[in-house]
């Protein structure tokens, strides 16, 4: 007897907007700061919520919402502020690790 394996995808785990907010977070936490895991992660989220729905709210193509969440994908900031708004989510800032070394 033989297995079947399918591919998971992580928008099947995406059911609320805490379940994206939470793994948005720790994909932030994650990245290995070329920004691949957090377009990942929004890329996930994107398409958990419905990229047309996403690309009127952000006034972007479909087409450029992908090509911008992609692998190869190199989005500018405003591009993925606005990803964030229109998919309802907040980042916010906190104090702490180790402080940057001096040069």
């Amino acid at each position: 007897m033989s297995e079947q394996f399918s591919r998971w995808d992580p928008v099947d785990q995406l059911q609320s907007e805490e379940d994206m907010a939470m793994y948005l977070d720790a994909c932030l936490e994650e990245d290995p700061g070329d920004g691949s895991v957090v377009r990942a992660a929004l890329n996930d989220i994107a398409r958990a919520q419905g990229m047309t729905q996403l690309a009127k709210a952000t006034g972007i193509t479909r087409e450029g919402l992908y090509k911008a969440l992609s692998p190869t994908g190199n989005p500018e900031f405003s591009t993925i502020l606005k990803v964030i708004k229109a998919l309802k989510i907040k980042l916010h800032a906190s104090a702490g690790g180790e402080p940057l070394a001096a040069a």
